[in-house]
């Protein structure tokens, strides 16, 4: 950068998101320079992240390069963020430091297990790519692996499939993994049937999607049942090990668990010295700053805002438009002016079910379920997927998913586990399922 631009502001911005994306780009023709830092190198669609775990889609259709998303008065660097020295105006890295005159911290949420961290060896939470690829790749083993095993009682534990936590993403993918298991899978297997799979959803309180109106939560409830879901509500989880689920004394063996159940704020939240709520996330001003310091910009799921008695939801439109508003004060800033209390305009929350089901809110009064809720909840995902490429895949792969009932990506990756080893074929034959696709010629060939 020439001397020039190295007198400018810098303004740096932590995490990649939608907050930290749609921040950059609002200050591209701004007065600044801008730095955004991500600890991975691709902007990801999150809501999307179940259809990747459930083989509808692939992971490049809802993931972009940030470079290629940002223009080149943008700096991007790939770098782990360790915390934030707020009185000396320092981001710091693993392998180094950046010096700020403006901070925008977009780091987001994890996943919370509520005090057992333990827990996350057996139950992946979605939060990331690899997440998504790990699911998926343990959901399609299942059925393989039930496939080969003699023994009844394992054969069950692998086609039982137990989601903690009914919110959104919980109810998305018990939906999703039911019409797998249903339709896409239900004729390529000979040995197994796999619309048998056991499917359970666990929601501690006495309702699914419980930020929902309760109309929308008991229609969504009998959609999922209509499914072949089992829903179990005011259900609390007690332990999870290698051998399943235990809920008090009942214990659920399955060898499948996903954990939706619960997120926490970034630790970097912890290294601004701010006040926290129980979730870990900072207790921003009306005007989306760290209290005492105009120059931070906390936004996103790492920020608690209060708007009309309760806080924003954690979802992309807010974090959107949190991410613009942050950068329009730094405009402000820079031009002596005061900054302005942010207001969420709340579009809608929808929640797909399943294969044209949704249940949804639009501008806080209007409910919907159904087709036209799952049409409403297509376009506003197709609206808010970056990139023309990205918008045109993912329409298409829902067009086949839906006219076919088929999935599109698949495929195992990683190492296969002991029992489908190819030096293993032969061992253990095992009768082909009564009635199965293939079973008669199975037999003969036996």
């Amino acid at each position: 950068m020439d001397d020039q631009g190295d007198k400018l502001p810098h303004v740096v911005i932590l995490g990649g998101g939608f907050g930290g994306l749609y921040a950059a780009r609002s200050l591209r023709d701004a007065p600044v320079r801008v730095t955004v830092v991500d600890r991975r190198n691709h902007h990801l669609f999150q809501p999307l992240l179940y259809q990747v775990a459930t083989a509808t889609l692939s992971p490049g259709e809802i993931a972009s390069p940030i470079r290629g998303l940002l223009s080149r008065e943008s700096t991007v660097l790939l770098a782990e963020v360790t915390g934030v020295d707020v009185a000396g105006k320092r981001v710091l890295l693993g392998d180094g430091e950046l010096s700020y005159d403006y901070l925008v911290v977009a780091t987001g949420a994890t996943h919370s297990y509520f005090g057992h961290d333990e827990w996350a060896k057996y139950a992946l939470g979605l939060k990331t790519i690899d997440d998504a690829l790990e699911i998926r790749r343990r959901v399609l083993l299942a059925f393989e692996m039930a496939e080969r095993e003699p023994d009844p009682v394992r054969r069950r534990e692998l086609l039982t499939f137990v989601i903690i936590g009914a919110g959104p993403t919980g109810v998305e993918m018990a939906g999703s993994l039911a019409e797998i298991s249903r339709h896409t899978l239900a004729r390529d297997f000979h040995n197994i049937d796999p619309s048998q799979a056991r499917i359970l959803l666990l929601e501690g309180v006495a309702r699914v999607l419980p930020i929902y109106p309760e109309p929308l939560s008991e229609k969504a409830r009998r959609a999922l049942e209509k499914l072949g879901v089992e829903v179990r509500t005011d259900t609390r989880v007690t332990h999870i090990d290698g051998t399943g689920v235990f809920i008090g004394e009942e214990h659920l063996p399955t060898r499948n668990i996903i954990w939706a159940a619960g997120v926490a704020a970034s630790p970097v939240a912890r290294s601004l010295g701010a006040e926290l709520d129980r979730a870990g996330r900072v207790q921003v001003s009306p005007e989306l700053t760290l209290p005492g310091h105009p120059e931070v910009f906390v936004i996103g799921d790492l920020a608690h805002f209060v708007q009309d008695g309760a806080p924003i939801p954690g979802v992309a439109p807010a974090a959107i438009q949190q991410g613009k508003h942050a950068a329009r004060n730094i405009r402000r800033h820079l031009e002596g002016k005061a900054l302005e209390p942010f207001h969420y305009w709340d579009r809608g929350t929808y929640a797909v079910i399943g294969r044209g089901k949704a249940v949804g809110v639009a501008f806080r009064r209007f409910a919907s379920s159904g087709f036209s809720a799952w049409l409403a909840w297509l376009g506003i995902h197709i609206l808010f997927l970056i990139g023309f490429r990205s918008k045109l895949a993912v329409l298409l792969d829902w067009a086949y998913s839906f006219i076919a009932f088929k999935r599109s990506a698949r495929l195992i990756t990683g190492p296969l586990p002991e029992l489908v080893r190819p030096e293993r074929v032969g061992e253990s034959p095992l009768k082909a399922r009564p009635g199965a696709a293939g079973s008669t010629r199975d037999a003969a060939a036996g």
